[in-house]
C-alpha cells in the first residue's frame, strides 16, 4: 500500500509538472513567432516593392536581414507599449500567461497590427526613401538581360554560341526570355538557318522555335525589323534584309 500510494503520489507530481509546462511550451512558440514574423513580413514586402536585387539572392542574408529587422520592431514594440502588451498577455491579473485566450478578438486585432501592418508600413517608408534618396542611380532592373527583353518589340536576334557557331531568330509575340533570378534563357518562336559571317540566309522550314541558354552564348545582337518602305508588305519574318 505504502508503494502503490508513493507510485500514485509522483504519478500525480509528474501530471503536476506536464500541466505547468504547457504554457511555457505556448510562451515559447509565441515568443519565436514574435522574434521571427514581423521581419518576415518586412522583408517579404521590401523585395516585393523594391524588385530583386542581385547582391541579396543568398537565402542566409535573406534570413539575417529579417531576424534583425524582426529584433529592431520588437524592440520599438517594447519601447512604445511593453507594459499595455505585458498586460495583455497576462490577462491582467499579473499572473500566468493565458490573457491570449481570454479574448482573442483583442490578440487577433494586436498580432495583425504587429506581425502585418507596422512591418508593411515599415518597409512602405523605407522603400519610398530608398527611391527618393536613390533617384538619380536606383535600378529596379537587376541585370542587363532584364534590361533588353523587358518591353521588348518584335525583332530578329543572332547569338554567336562559345563554339563559334551561329544562331538566330524571330523574337516575335509567342517567343520567351526568363529574367531574374532564373538563369538567361531565350526562346524564339521561329529558327532562322544562319551563314558563317553570322547573317541570316533563310527562314528555317517547318520551325516551331529556337531554344537558347545565355551560358551557350558568347554574344547576342537584337536587330530591328527591316523598315516598311524595304520590306514592303510582307511580314518581316520571311525577309532575308536583317543581316
Amino acid at each position: 500500500m505504502y508503494r502503490r500510494g508513493l507510485i500514485d503520489d509522483n504519478s500525480s507530481r509528474r501530471g503536476r509538472r506536464t500541466v505547468g509546462q504547457a504554457p511555457s511550451t505556448v510562451l515559447q512558440v509565441a515568443l519565436m513567432v514574435l522574434v521571427v514574423l514581423p521581419g518576415v513580413t518586412y522583408q517579404f514586402l521590401r523585395e516585393r516593392w523594391r524588385g530583386p536585387v542581385p547582391e541579396q539572392r543568398e537565402l542566409g542574408e535573406r534570413v539575417l536581414r529579417a531576424v534583425t529587422a524582426s529584433v529592431v520592431l520588437d524592440t520599438v514594440y517594447l519601447i512604445v507599449a511593453g507594459p499595455q502588451l505585458l498586460e495583455l498577455v497576462r490577462g491582467g491579473n499579473g499572473q500566468g500567461w493565458d490573457g491570449l485566450t481570454r479574448d482573442l478578438r483583442v490578440s487577433g486585432l494586436v498580432a495583425l497590427l504587429l506581425f502585418v501592418l507596422v512591418p508593411a508600413a515599415a518597409a512602405a517608408w523605407v522603400s519610398v526613401r530608398e527611391r527618393r534618396r536613390l533617384r538619380a542611380r536606383f535600378r529596379g532592373t537587376p541585370t542587363a538581360w532584364d534590361y533588353a527583353f523587358r518591353d521588348r518589340a518584335p525583332c530578329f536576334i543572332r547569338v554567336r554560341l562559345k563554339n563559334g557557331g551561329w544562331a538566330g531568330g524571330w523574337f516575335g509575340t509567342k517567343s520567351f526570355a526568363s529574367s531574374y533570378p532564373h538563369s538567361g534563357e531565350i526562346f524564339l518562336q521561329t529558327a532562322w538557318q544562319m551563314s558563317r559571317d553570322g547573317s541570316f540566309a533563310a527562314k528555317s522550314q517547318h520551325s516551331t522555335g529556337l531554344y537558347v541558354r545565355c551560358d551557350d552564348i558568347d554574344l547576342l545582337e537584337l536587330l530591328d525589323p527591316p523598315s516598311p518602305s524595304r520590306r514592303g508588305t510582307h511580314d518581316p519574318e520571311s525577309t532575308t534584309d536583317a543581316r
